[in-house]
C-alpha cells in the first residue's frame, strides 16, 4: 500500500485556532464511524449488493440506485448521515468495493450508476454533461437521504459534485454537510489524456477531438475493435489507472468495467471534459469539510489538479497518497478510509451544530 502525506487547510487568526481547539475536543468525545480494515478483500468485485431502486432524473432518466443501510441506528444526538458516492468515466458503483465494503453496516450509504453508465438507462448525448451530473446528484440526494448528507465523487464523480456546488450553493449551508473530491479536477484538463485509455488511439490535442467524432458515427464497429484489441488495452488501463503494481484482480476489474462501457458513452462525455472550466465556482465547498485525495503518480488527473483545488477551497484537507494512480480509492483504499473516517467525523460535528 502507498504512503500519503497530508495538507491541512490554514485558519487564519486566534479566533480560528480557539474554534479549531474547541472542535477537537468535540470530535474527541464524539462516537467515530470509522472504515473496517481489510474489508473487501475477501469479497470479489461486483459481489456487494443491496436491493436495486430507481431515481428518475429531472429529464426522465431512470438511475440505479442502491443503499447500505446501518445494522443499527445512530445514537441518541446522533445525526442520521447519509454518504452518498459518485463513481467516475467508463466505470461503475462497484468502483467503491473497498469503501462499500468497510463502511457496510456502520452508516448509510447510497452509490448509484451515472447516466448511460452500468445499470443506469442510456442518456442522450446531449444531455451528457457535467452540469447535468450536478443535477442528477441533487436529485439522488433528494430522493435517498432524508437527513444531513456527504458527498464523495471519483473524477468525473468529483466533477459532479464541483457541479453540484456550482448550481445549489445553498445545499451546502444546509443539507451537504461534507464532501470528498478524490482524483479530480475543476478545468484544465488534457482530453486526450481522458479518452486514451478508453480506446488507445495515440492521438493528442485537436487529432483526438476530430478521432472521436469520426468514431462515434461507427461507434459498433469501434466497440468490436476495442474487443479484438482487449490485451493492448488492458495494459493501457493498467497504466493509466494504477501509480504501481496491484494485484491482477484490480486490473481485470477496472478493465472490465471500462471495456463495457460502449464507445457511444465514451464519445457522449468527451465534450464536457474539453469545455470544463469551474475553478472560480469553489466557494460553497468551503461551507463544510472538504477532502481532497489524489494519488501522486495520477496520470488523467495530475497531482497538480488537486494542489489546485485545496488551494481554491479555503480550509480543505489534502491527502497526497505517495506512489498511487488515478484509481487512488482501489490502489490505496485503507489510507483513502482513514481520510473518510476524518471527513465522517467533521461532517457529523457539523451536522449536530447546525440541528442545535
Amino acid at each position: 500500500m502507498s504512503r500519503g502525506r497530508r495538507t491541512l487547510g490554514l485558519t487564519a487568526g486566534a479566533l480560528g485556532v480557539a474554534a479549531a481547539g474547541g472542535a477537537a475536543a468535540k470530535l474527541a468525545q464524539q462516537r467515530r464511524v470509522m472504515a473496517r480494515r481489510g474489508a473487501g478483500e475477501a469479497v470479489g468485485f461486483g459481489e456487494l449488493r443491496s436491493p436495486g431502486l430507481k431515481v428518475v432524473t429531472d429529464d426522465g432518466i431512470d438511475l440505479h440506485v442502491e443503499i447500505d443501510e446501518p445494522d443499527a441506528p445512530p445514537a441518541p444526538g446522533e445525526p442520521d448521515l447519509t454518504v452518498v458516492f459518485v463513481h467516475g468515466y467508463t466505470l461503475t458503483l462497484d468502483s467503491w468495493h473497498f469503501q462499500r465494503a468497510a463502511y457496510r453496516g456502520e452508516i448509510r450509504t447510497v452509490f448509484y450508476d451515472l447516466r448511460s453508465h452500468g445499470r443506469s438507462a442510456r442518456a442522450p448525448g446531449e444531455s451528457c454533461t457535467i452540469e447535468q451530473l450536478g443535477r442528477d446528484l441533487r436529485r439522488v440526494i433528494e430522493t435517498t437521504a432524508p437527513g444531513p448528507v456527504i458527498v464523495v465523487g471519483h473524477s468525473m464523480g468529483g466533477m459532479s459534485v464541483i457541479s453540484l456546488a456550482q448550481q445549489f450553493p445553498e445545499l451546502f449551508a444546509d443539507k451537504v454537510v461534507g464532501s470528498a473530491l478524490i482524483a479530480t479536477t475543476a478545468g484544465g484538463l488534457d482530453p486526450g489524456r481522458i479518452i486514451f485509455p478508453m480506446v488507445p488511439l495515440g492521438l493528442g490535442g485537436r487529432a483526438v477531438s476530430r478521432a472521436v467524432r469520426i468514431l462515434d458515427r461507427g461507434h459498433l464497429l469501434v466497440d468490436r475493435l476495442r474487443g479484438a484489441g482487449h490485451r493492448f488495452a488492458r495494459v493501457v488501463a493498467d497504466h493509466y489507472s494504477f501509480g504501481a503494481d496491484v494485484p491482477r484482480s484490480y486490473v481485470d476489474f477496472v478493465y472490465g468495467m471500462i471495456d463495457d462501457t460502449p464507445f457511444e458513452v465514451v464519445a457522449g462525455f468527451y465534450p464536457a471534459f474539453a469545455t470544463l472550466d469551474h475553478f472560480d465556482h469553489l466557494e460553497a465547498l468551503a461551507q463544510a469539510p472538504c477532502s481532497i485525495v489524489c494519488g501522486t503518480e495520477d496520470r488523467m488527473t495530475r497531482i497538480g489538479h488537486s494542489r489546485k483545488l485545496h488551494a481554491r477551497i479555503h480550509g480543505s484537507d489534502l491527502f497526497e497518497a505517495v506512489g498511487a494512480g488515478h484509481m487512488v480509492m482501489l490502489e490505496s483504499h485503507d489510507e483513502v478510509n482513514r481520510e473518510l473516517d476524518d471527513l465522517i467525523a467533521r461532517a457529523s460535528l457539523l451536522a449536530k451544530e447546525r440541528e442545535a
